[in-house]
């Protein structure tokens, strides 16, 4: 169950109560209401008939009623001998022949015996594990163990004044014994003081932990490195476009960073096509002014390529080497771009997570640029950080992006170990994106539209839907769809791409895409991220319904990207789940990435919409970043000022909570 010592074991708490502290007398039950009787058993016996059961009779002074067992052990027999008095709790109904409970619990009445004086906590268990077991052994706590001194609180009472939070003991006291309901369904909506108590210090626990981890990283060396500004000024003036306000003030922030002797480690996070990699590129050039390398990884091959084209279209013009490294090289290309890195001459060096293979070494790395960063499991992120610490002493800086805009909530909780930049505005003369729902059976319509929007000069994605449980399956779909559209639309351009494609043929469907030779696309989800052609003025997407919400609005970022009026289509099949209708729902409704995350955390909880479980971020098991906020808030402000006035206190406080969770925070 998880329990592994005192505190574990008292924190785990109750689902629910029920109420034992009064007996109904059998002639006053109500139908389908829990109710507690005394009785004594008058006859029981096993029957054969349907199948095998027990059936006991018991009676009081107001009636009697029959008990059935389906499942029971020889030894319960002993229970019911006649004349004995029991003590019994269920729900109460009439069947054909008779007033009964079926499988309600029972207990054998001794001398002395008296009703418990506060409601019955109920527990969650695990096969082999009863209620009785976790029942004694947490009033074993309170009765037999110093769980008082246990929990004495570990800071001063005036970090709990101000919110009149009680201390942990009474708080968890309160949440296993509670008086009467009134207390109870405070619990139950998490809104009584002892339930706040709990969640602000599980809240103080994971921002201890963040913060801790972001001085230690403080605390590190970098090489800092001052912005001259030449070829960023050379780079700004030769691009076609004008960079936005909000582009400005992060690259203002980026540049801070860089010029100092610790580690940055920031996230930079903006909505799809609000301009990240040319802020990534100004934050590498001021690394490479400086004389040190630049790594620039992307989750996909993909990805990465397209990164790898456009910054060398950039850069090459600037006299900088820009190297590409991705498993699917062939060995002599592998080789020429290991020697450039080793040597130094690639400045920056863009890939896959080929990047932190143990081949891999920089001559001088300044700075890690990793694109999608949730995509990678922590190890991953790890070790293209060590491959900086040549002398074990250096570490390169590290700007994380995410197209996935990250709610406010969880930038305060999971995130509050990164510095965050958020791009808030697109670039200007860009069209909003149309959305439009139509189910499976206006396919044909769909087809029309495709085919107008083909010969009008512009192009076309046809996306084929996410199947689970294969790629294979995936890919017989998009082999399916694209022989479908080759033979639909004979004077039409098609092309196919999917993630099993070698590197040259992806290159080359991509490149004929780019160029317009290719009319209408048909892809797999690798074109999640990333791509960028302009003239790409409508999009569909199958099996709509299959999808999250931020891989529907990374797709649909896919167009829009010039300053053409665009579409995006959504197919879905006609049975939809509840979940899958929300989904549609707020993907219609929105075109702003933030409020669609926001959503998206609402229908999914933190942990799957992190991917959490390979984060290593302390998860929290009470507390909820939506219910909570004001409370996270709170937790947020005092963490650091407790971690410098109380660094003792703040480390027990760690430790209490958060010595079962993953210590991999560091990353």
């Amino acid at each position: 169950m998880g329990v592994e010592d005192v505190f574990s074991l008292v924190m785990h708490l109750p689902i629910r109560y029920i109420d034992e502290t009064v007996v109904t007398p059998i002639g006053e039950i109500q139908m389908g209401v829990l109710s507690q009787i005394e009785a004594e058993v008058i006859r029981a016996e096993i029957v054969y008939k349907p199948k095998k059961m027990l059936v006991v009779q018991v009676k009081d002074a107001s009636g009697s009623l029959q008990l059935r067992f389906l499942h029971f052990y020889p030894n319960q027999m002993k229970m019911f001998e006649v004349g004995s008095r029991i003590r019994v709790l269920g729900e109460a109904r009439h069947n054909l022949f008779a007033f009964e409970m079926i499988h309600p619990q029972c207990k054998l009445i001794r001398e002395g015996d008296t009703l418990p004086q506060s409601l019955t906590p109920i527990y969650s268990l695990v096969a082999g594990v009863g209620q009785k077991i976790v029942k004694d052994a947490i009033d074993k706590l309170f009765n037999n163990f110093d769980l008082k001194n246990y929990l004495k609180d570990l800071f001063l009472p005036s970090v709990y004044e101000k919110l009149r939070l009680p201390n942990l003991y009474e708080s968890l006291k309160s949440i296993h014994h509670p008086k009467d309901f009134k207390e109870v369904s405070s619990h139950e909506a998490f809104t009584s003081k002892a339930y706040q108590r709990i969640i602000f210090d599980e809240f103080l626990a994971q921002q201890l932990s963040l913060r801790s981890n972001y001085l230690i990283r403080r605390a590190l060396t970098a090489i800092p490195f001052k912005a001259k500004n030449k070829l960023t000024q050379i780079f700004t003036d030769r691009l076609e476009f004008d960079l936005t306000k909000a582009q400005n003030k992060v690259i203002q922030e980026i540049k801070n960073d860089l010029e100092k002797n610790h580690p940055m480690q920031r996230l930079l996070q903006g909505d799809v096509g609000s301009g990240k990699t040319v802020v990534a590129t100004i934050a590498a050039l001021q690394v490479i002014e400086n004389g040190s390398q630049v790594a620039f990884m992307a989750p996909t091959e993909i990805l990465a390529e397209q990164h790898y084209r456009k910054i060398s279209q950039w850069l090459t013009p600037l006299d900088i080497k820009v190297a590409w490294l991705t498993g699917s090289q062939s060995k002599k290309e592998r080789e020429s771009a290991l020697n450039m890195t080793a040597s130094g001459e690639a400045q920056i060096v863009v890939g896959t997570h080929a990047l932190f293979q143990e081949q891999v070494t920089f001559k001088k790395l300044g700075l890690n640029i990793i694109d999608e960063q949730h995509r990678f499991g922590v190890e991953q992120r790890l070790a293209l950080r060590k491959k900086g610490e040549l002398d074990q002493v250096i570490e390169p800086h590290q700007l994380m992006m995410s197209a996935t805009p990250i709610p406010r909530t969880l930038s305060m909780s999971y995130f509050a170990d990164l510095d965050v930049s958020v791009i808030d505005e697109l670039p200007k003369g860009r069209e909003a994106i149309v959305t439009k729902l139509f189910s499976e059976d206006r396919r044909d319509e769909i087809l029309k539209r495709v085919h107008e929007v083909c010969h009008a000069g512009a192009q076309v994605y046809w996306v084929c839907p996410l199947i689970e449980e294969s790629e294979a399956l995936q890919l017989q779909t998009a082999e399916e769809t694209y022989l479908n559209m080759q033979s639909h639309f004979k004077d039409l351009k098609v092309g196919l791409v999917h993630g099993r494609m070698k590197s040259l043929e992806k290159q080359k469907v991509m490149s004929d895409f780019g160029k317009g030779t290719i009319q209408l696309l048909v892809a797999t989800t690798v074109i999640e991220v990333g791509v960028d052609v302009p003239n790409a003025t409508l999009m569909v997407i199958e099996n709509a319904e299959r999808m999250g919400l931020s891989q529907l609005h990374q797709l649909r970022g896919r167009v829009g990207r010039g300053s053409l009026k665009s579409t995006c289509i959504l197919l879905f099949q006609k049975k939809l789940s509840e979940v899958a209708r929300q989904r549609l729902k707020v993907i219609f409704e929105n075109t702003d990435g933030f409020i669609i995350a926001q959503e998206d955390l609402n229908i999914r909880g933190p942990g799957e919409f992190l991917g959490v479980r390979q984060s290593g971020v302390p998860m929290l098991r009470i507390a909820n970043l939506n219910r909570d906020f004001k409370l996270l808030e709170e937790a947020k402000t005092i963490a650091d000022q407790l971690l410098e006035n109380y660094p003792e206190a703040s480390h027990l406080h760690l430790k209490r909570w958060l010595s079962h969770a993953n210590e991999r925070v560091k990353v």
